[in-house]
């Protein structure tokens, strides 16, 4: 990394940040100390990407929540110039294309066939059964040997048979579509590792989506497998989908619980706030300052730009990528005071940890719901939960696509 590129110029300068950037070891909740920079003195600049393009890198939370809302720029990644995350991902999504990477209206046509399950309504009816499911959970883990990885035995299961429940996956395959979903948001995954893990979920779910047309049940799977029946979708096209949806619905609200149960540890007073305390508000203000503070996903929303865009001082051409790095979007003091600060009574809503937009995230109502559970009871059952190891000992997913940690080892 070495200079900026100047702001309004059309082309990059000689040398441009790599993007993204190494977070700071000595917080591993903040963003790189280098974003920040960026922030303030060229918050519209040139970053470089693994394959040598130069996008723009957009850093300012009004800025973002414009572009975001902006129909002049596109989410499509068949276009020319769109910022790929790695070459991996980029043959992804030339395997596998689904709706987080269209425009309207094929984007809003697929988007309606799955959102109906992910309605505040519906997904507070699931509420009782998420918190069986975390209440079982905890019972195994207090009846289990100490130390416990948070990770495996409640982090990540809770997520997933969450979703396996709601799509109508069996979960005695989480074993297998797990592994595959490590490979996925792997930045440092090959594109053959990459290639190979896509057609094994997607052979996987049209082999689902097989089963539900012959014997239809009341979840997502059979919702899609509906209108492939009807011809509203193709075989590989319902099973991209399905993909997509076991995919993220696992693996950021498993992150979001093990390293925001981290987070809450290293602020101490904050966890003392949310386990004392029988306000459901509290909760879910707690649920939105964690999703602000944490913003998972370090890799920015990746868009082209449609048509010339004037934006902070700066002409984005038609044709150009741009990245929209939400997470220091949500350490922006202009938005958020003393971002740097946890604090569970702050209640930012206006976080775009889910984007914002016609492509915010379609599961966001799941995750909450599954967040305010898991924080509204995992610290007050285990009210002693602490560490089992020193902070340098954890091991952080420095090398994904959404960040969190590969175990946290915990004891009470």
């Amino acid at each position: 990394m070495s200079t900026f590129s100047a702001p309004g110029t059309d082309t990059p300068s000689a040398q441009v940040p790599d993007y993204p950037m190494t977070r700071a070891a000595r917080c591993p909740f903040d963003p790189p100390p280098a974003l920040h920079t960026l922030q303030d003195q060229a918050p519209i600049s040139r970053v470089r990407l693994w394959d040598g393009s130069t996008p723009w890198l957009v850093t300012r939370y009004d800025d973002i929540r414009a572009l975001l809302g902006d129909p002049r720029i596109s989410s499509e990644s068949n276009l020319p110039h769109y910022p790929h995350l790695s070459p991996a991902q980029q043959e992804r999504r030339r395997q596998s294309r689904t709706f987080i990477n269209m425009d309207d209206p094929e984007h809003a046509r697929l988007r309606r066939m799955v959102t109906a399950a992910f309605s505040i309504r519906q997904v507070e009816a699931l509420r009782p059964a998420i918190q069986k499911i975390v209440d079982g959970l905890i019972d195994a883990m207090l009846a289990g040997p100490r130390p416990v990885d948070l990770v495996q035995e409640f982090a990540l299961p809770v997520p997933s048979l969450v979703i396996c429940e709601l799509l109508g996956v069996p979960y005695a395959d989480h074993d297998f579509f797990q592994a595959n979903s490590k490979i996925l948001v792997k930045r440092t995954s090959t594109v053959e590792q990459g290639r190979v893990a896509t057609q094994q979920l997607l052979d996987y779910l049209d082999r689902q989506i097989g089963v539900k047309l012959a014997h239809p049940a009341e979840d997502v799977l059979s919702t899609l497998a509906e209108r492939v029946r009807a011809g509203e979708l193709s075989r590989h096209e319902a099973a991209s989908m399905g993909m997509l949806l076991l995919t993220a619905g696992h693996e950021t609200t498993a992150n979001m619980i093990a390293l925001g149960t981290l987070a809450l540890l290293q602020n101490p007073d904050q966890l003392d706030r949310l386990r004392d305390s029988d306000d459901p508000k509290v909760v879910a203000s707690a649920v939105e300052e964690l999703l602000r503070y944490l913003t998972i996903v370090h890799t920015g929303r990746r868009r082209v730009a449609l048509e010339d865009i004037e934006v902070g001082g700066v002409t984005i051409r038609a044709g150009e990528g741009v990245v929209l790095a939400n997470d220091v979007a949500n350490r922006d003091p202009d938005a958020f005071p003393a971002p740097d600060r946890l604090d569970i009574d702050r209640n930012p809503r206006h976080h775009v940890a889910f984007g914002f937009g016609v492509h915010q995230c379609l599961g966001q109502p799941l995750a909450r719901v599954e967040l305010q559970v898991v924080y509204s009871t995992l610290y007050r059952r285990i009210p002693t939960l602490k560490l089992a190891v020193d902070l340098d000992e954890i091991p952080f997913k420095h090398d994904g696509n959404v960040y969190g940690v590969y175990e946290l080892p915990v004891t009470w």
